[in-house]
């Protein structure tokens, strides 16, 4: 295991082979250095983590070709529902940080793909239920949507492996998780942060601070780079794009379930300089939630009498909304 050591915090690089093609002794090594990771930075990045190389760079290519799509293309794909969480969303439409200007880059976001359920006036939980349905395509073309739904179930697929090792370092089943994962209540959300050929606002970067709201999130990015790592002492630290990795980060349920065991590390797109600066940046991401049924609440094996559980039990899906309701 190497790792990249970015002052206070050590972000490992993890070979997850053993792990999916090892015996049961090769998995639980794998198992414990993803726990020191989740421990101590919240993030990691793992190479040969079962998604082909080929597959990746068509998604890339499929994901370019949409955002160079005229705007008022792209808006027949915006959001319709208030919080549906699926489609397009312009530059400045959502800002990660509610203290800055609205984020430097365009989004596209897509879901499981099942029929629409009848529209009906909700709120939290059953919100989550009713209204994160609906993907939105371009009828004309399908191309793109195969990728992207061919791109989605592999997303779960590792995703699924990643659940199956944090269970075995927190000494649970290897189903535990996964189980609770089990109604794909996920998102792909595509990334473009246009090159800055105009000066920002006072204050306003490419994606705002913030933690990510759930279980664990695949990042996928081009070589320009710009993601930052918070620091335990506050630091913004530069976490670089390392070839043929996957970067994985915890989010809050996680966080919250495990009793703190695993942190959900804040993090952002800073302002590029230099060349960086004039060139467009390509991101691919993965956010991986519990079903929206599911109470997280203190594994037993995080709590203790000395370590009590310190946050209440709460649903998946009323912590999702309330959190979608801050951020747009």
């Amino acid at each position: 295991m190497t790792a990249i050591v970015l002052d206070s915090i050590t972000i490992p690089v993890i070979d997850f082979e053993p792990f999916i093609s090892g015996d049961a002794e090769a998995q639980q090594q794998v198992a414990q250095e993803i726990y020191q990771a989740c421990h101590t930075a919240g993030f990691m990045y793992l190479k040969n983590h079962g998604i082909a190389a080929d597959v990746l760079e068509q998604v890339f290519q499929q994901s370019q070709r949409f955002f160079a799509l005229p705007l008022e293309t792209k808006q027949q794909l915006a959001w319709t529902e208030a919080f549906s969480n699926r489609g397009y969303i312009g530059v400045q439409r959502e800002r990660l940080n509610p203290q800055r200007p609205g984020d430097a880059k365009e989004c596209f976001n897509i879901g499981k793909e099942e029929p629409r359920k009848e529209e009906r006036s909700l709120s939290g939980s059953d919100l989550s239920q009713a209204a994160l349905t609906q993907n939105r395509w371009l009828p004309e073309d399908d191309e793109f949507r195969q990728t992207m739904l061919g791109f989605f179930g592999a997303c779960i697929a590792a995703t699924d492996r990643i659940l199956q090792a944090f269970a075995l370092s927190l000494q649970l089943p290897p189903s535990f998780l996964i189980d609770l994962h089990s109604k794909r209540e996920n998102t792909l959300r595509l990334l473009h942060y246009p090159s800055l050929e105009t000066a920002l606002e006072p204050d306003q970067i490419r994606a705002g601070e913030h933690s990510d709201y759930g279980s664990v999130t695949l990042l996928f990015q081009d070589d320009v780079g710009g993601l930052e790592v918070q620091s335990r002492s506050g630091e913004w630290l530069f976490a670089p794009c390392i070839p043929d990795t996957l970067l994985v980060n915890t989010g809050d349920l996680m966080e919250r379930w495990t009793n703190d065991v695993f942190r959900s590390t804040k993090h952002r797109v800073g302002v590029p300089t230099g060349d960086r600066a004039h060139r467009s940046r390509y991101a691919i991401a993965f956010f991986c939630y519990p079903n929206m049924d599911v109470e997280i609440s203190c594994i037993d094996s995080c709590q203790s009498p000395t370590s009590p559980s310190k946050y209440a039990p709460v649903l998946a899906g009323d912590y999702l909304i309330d959190l979608l309701q801050a951020t747009y």
